[in-house]
């Protein structure tokens, strides 16, 4: 019984371990994709002559940046 237990408590920190890495992982994919990817794509599409490609994806971070700022400080 006392085996059952303690798999049960080990199942259980595990899945919060598991969960846990999930949220750290996706967390840090969108730093990157936000902090790094994002600023690079539009420097290299302005660089390479695509500047009415470049406007309309920064226009849509600012207002997505817009609209999650007032959401979550309201």
């Amino acid at each position: 019984m006392l085996t059952l237990i303690m798999m049960f408590f080990v199942f259980a920190f595990c899945g919060r371990l598991l969960g846990f890495a999930f949220r750290a992982t996706w967390n840090i994919a969108m730093f990157f994709l936000f902090v790094v990817f994002l600023p690079l794509m539009l420097v290299i599409a302005i660089v390479g002559g695509l500047i009415s490609i470049a406007w309309p994806i920064l226009a849509i971070a600012g207002i997505v940046l817009l609209v999650k700022r007032c959401t979550t400080n309201a």
